[in-house]
């Protein structure tokens, strides 16, 4: 994660103009990670508050325009209610004309995101905070708690990579682990999307894991091999490293293993739940590659059709369109 600087600044300025007050704000997306974006780019933004009714609240009063007319009409209770049975606790407003800009917000409860941040209990926005983002308000020093969220990524990341790699492999498959299962990767998105991400966003890739590297450098469980142009690396791939790596997952991934490779001794004597014990990297990579696909189809289904019925299907279908054009291209070019 990212301090703003510069032109980022003038962008928080702005939107505290336009919004109610947040207390986490960042801008993420593909327009800030590779190519100019033209007069169509959206800037995708994520507004954690600590009370979601109010702020809608408040925002409806402000910009009922942000929302469908039938959501604006329905309240800010529909609102929540919306986001948090029917989505994952987010609700967004996309296309959002902001001066010369356009732009989508996400918004969600303080406690919401950390806690998905520190347990992927929905892996949503902790997916999306593991890529580099430009923070612009940060009240709850989100980028301090975030550093669980990039611990935990490096490591699945790492019990799904081969023995040797390289630095760029590392990135892609950190980038990639939130679009592992995503239904709209099956239609609706760029094929290259992750390889335009790290492509586009190396060197904030590096300021983020970096230090990460370097600690599983010095714990042996990574080593240095030279490539001619790029830093690669040597995992060891023993049943201890696995072990270490595993144990910082979090638990949604690591109870799939739950007494299948423990012994409930030490439980039953001392009421302290055991550590999960995996037997190879192999049995520890499918239970990281199974529980991260379905987490993430259930959340990218859910979030899908919130966004269908708050828009009312115009706003969906224009988006979901914007997105298919975008895929559809890709896949037209590499067909050429």
């Amino acid at each position: 994660m990212e301090a703003a600087a510069g032109r980022g600044l003038d962008l928080a300025g702005s939107l505290r103009d336009l919004l109610p007050p947040v207390d986490f704000c960042c801008a993420y997306g593909s327009t800030l990670t590779h190519a100019r974006p033209d007069g169509t780019s959206m800037v995708d933004y994520i507004l954690g508050v600590a009370d979601p009714l109010q702020w809608h609240s408040e925002n409806l009063a402000r910009n009922p325009t942000h929302y469908s007319s039938w959501m604006a009409r329905r309240g800010p209770e529909a609102v929540t209610w919306l986001a948090d049975r029917v989505g994952v606790g987010v609700y967004f407003n996309p296309f959002v004309e902001w001066g010369d800009k356009r732009i989508k917000y996400g918004v969600v409860a303080m406690k919401d995101l950390t806690a998905d941040i520190l347990t992927w209990d929905q892996f949503y926005l902790s997916g999306r905070l593991q890529k580099p983002v430009h923070v612009l308000v940060d009240n709850w020093d989100i980028r301090k708690v975030n550093t669980v969220n990039l611990k935990m990524a490096a490591a699945a990341s790492l019990l799904l990579l081969p023995k040797e790699f390289t630095e760029h492999d590392l990135y892609a498959k950190i980038c990639g682990l939130s679009y592992m299962g995503d239904i709209r990767m099956l239609f609706a998105e760029d094929k290259y999307k992750v390889k335009k991400i790290v492509d586009g966003s190396f060197q904030p890739f590096q300021l983020m894991y970096r230090p990460l590297i370097q600690e599983y450098i010095s714990e042996g469980i990574l080593k240095m091999s030279d490539y001619r142009q790029q830093k690669a690396f040597k995992q060891d791939c023993g049943v201890s490293a696995t072990n270490e790596l595993f144990s910082s997952l979090p638990r949604m991934i690591q109870r799939r293993l739950q007494g299948r490779f423990t012994s409930n001794s030490t439980e039953i004597l001392t009421h302290i739940p055991t550590r999960t014990l995996v037997p190879s990297k192999e049995v520890a990579a499918a239970s990281v590659r199974t529980a991260l696909r379905r987490r993430v189809m259930v959340s990218s289904a859910r979030q899908a059709a919130c966004g269908l019925l708050a828009s009312g299907g115009l706003v969906a279908a224009r988006y979901l369109g914007k997105k298919m054009s975008k895929a559809l291209s890709t896949r037209c070019l590499t067909f050429f």
